[in-house]
């Protein structure tokens, strides 16, 4: 019996540490296709603001975003443009971005950016990863805040869910919400922890780095307020058969 116990230990020890060494390549992988969203304003101060997370696909001039992420209205007086944010820390660079692709029932929008390609994230086929599948993100926790330094959240598949959120009261019910409760669809529930800057960001195999998902939301206990400080530790995620779906209508091949 001890010796069976002592094998199933040795056993689990080797088995997290390949899943610990899987993931630190991975995530090294990774990094260099995770891209900051936001505007650039060239009369502004200041002039680059982080507003979500993104990353590369295809050639490597395509970037994958959330819609919600692009939705303020850019201020043409102040020669706003759309800008894809790469480098790290005080060394970040702008890239100017056009908006070709938007799936706002989804969540999903495309950008194209201006220049040299960059490395690219390869996408997985559209079926959905099984409950208890060990997954992370990389992107831009409170970005506007802390910069330009990406940081990976580990997790794991908690369960496959309608997208439908209760609502406290019948006031927040908007159309777009009914519409969801009559013909909703399923997305990740993740057992992980996302921030805002979070949205946008790819959510990815850990042993092969495919991206399975877009981050998109966070379960909210209280209020928008608390999100930071009391966290519910409930993210959701759009699985890539979307993005795939948006990519065919498009005619965008990758």
């Amino acid at each position: 019996m001890n010796r069976l116990l002592l094998l199933l230990i040795s056993l689990s020890v080797l088995l997290s540490a390949t899943a610990y060494s899987g993931l630190v390549e991975t995530v090294r992988l990774v990094k260099p296709s995770v891209v900051g969203i936001g505007v650039y304003t060239p009369t502004g101060q200041p002039k680059n603001q982080l507003y979500g997370s993104g990353f590369v696909i295809g050639d490597g001039t395509y970037v994958v975003t959330n819609s919600h992420v692009i939705a303020k209205e850019l201020d043409e007086s102040l020669l706003q443009k759309l800008a894809v944010f790469t480098g790290r820390g005080a060394a970040e660079k702008v890239r100017i971005a056009t908006l070709i692709a938007s799936d706002k029932e989804h969540d999903i929008a495309i950008l194209k950016i201006d220049g040299l390609p960059l490395p690219a994230m390869q996408l997985s086929d559209s079926n959905f990863r099984p409950e208890g599948s060990d997954v992370a993100f990389t992107g831009f926790p409170i970005g506007a805040v802390l910069g330009l330094y990406p940081v990976t959240h580990k997790g794991l598949v908690a369960a496959i869910t309608p997208t439908i959120i209760p609502v406290d009261d019948s006031r927040q019910i908007s159309i777009a919400v009914l519409k969801r409760l009559r013909d909703p669809y399923l997305v990740y529930q993740l057992d992980a922890t996302a921030y805002p800057g979070n949205s946008g960001s790819a959510l990815y195999d850990i042993e092969t780095g495919e991206v399975i998902g877009i981050i998109n939301k966070v379960f909210v206990q209280q209020s928008k307020e608390t999100v930071i400080s009391k966290p519910s530790g409930i993210t959701y995620a759009i699985p890539v058969k979307y993005l795939h779906k948006l990519l065919n209508k498009h005619h965008i091949k990758i």
